[in-house]
């Protein structure tokens, strides 16, 4: 119980101001599902579920007084492969097109609203992920890894939209996950818009962070 409360008093501003951010979201969903009388938008709601699950991972490693190299690579691995989850919501604005509603600006909202939340919570937990590896390896290999995170969660959001699988699937459907995997990496003229997505989504990604880390460090 200590334990707990010494994990929540020390993230108390983050968990306050995500919890402030992510219930405004909620309220957004509420007011659309009231106005339409649609309940399409729900979904929303456990991708976001999913989305703070790398940012749970890396609270707990970061509370963690001792840290051997085997837990953390074990828990590393777990968190790279739900990590693509929290910025996948932002290609959830694909669905505006198919928007009938007069309230296209409240869907948009709504939309928009989401992917903030999973972008941040992306940002945070790549954030301490950094640090946490920064006590194991040098800062130049830490930036390098960092650098190939961006680009190789640009391949797991292409994965997960584009060829709808989801990050357990490594476990329930490993070879055809595989076999797509092998086909984009060794034939990429003939999935020429898998790499266009991860390049320029993992272009998008590097310079959010470099952003969040720079106005943060600003204020």
């Amino acid at each position: 119980m200590d334990y707990i409360k010494h994990l929540f008093l020390s993230r108390f501003k983050t968990f306050s101001t995500l919890s402030v951010s992510m219930l405004f979201s909620i309220v957004l969903l509420m007011v659309r599902m009231k106005l339409t009388h649609s309940f399409f938008y729900l979904f929303l709601v456990w991708n976001l579920f999913l989305a703070a699950i790398p940012f749970a991972i890396t609270t707990y490693l970061v509370s963690l007084p001792k840290l051997n190299k085997f837990v953390l690579a074990l828990w590393f691995s777990v968190w790279l492969l739900f990590l693509p989850n929290a910025p996948y919501i932002v290609t959830d604005l694909l669905h505006l097109k198919i928007s009938n509603t007069s309230f296209l600006w409240l869907d948009i909202l709504v939309v928009l609203s989401f992917a903030f939340n999973g972008l941040i919570l992306f940002f945070i937990s790549l954030k301490d992920m950094k640090a946490i590896l920064a006590s194991f390896i040098s800062k130049a290999k830490t930036d390098y890894l960092t650098t190939f995170i961006f680009f190789l969660t640009g391949f797991g959001v292409y994965l997960g939209r584009f060829l709808r699988y989801n990050s357990w699937e490594i476990l329930s459907n490993p070879k055809y996950l595989f076999v797509d995997i092998t086909t984009i990496v060794l034939q990429p003229f003939s999935n020429q818009e898998a790499w266009l997505f991860t390049i320029l989504f993992g272009a998008f990604l590097s310079i959010g962070f470099w952003m969040f880390n720079n106005l943060k460090n600003t204020n």
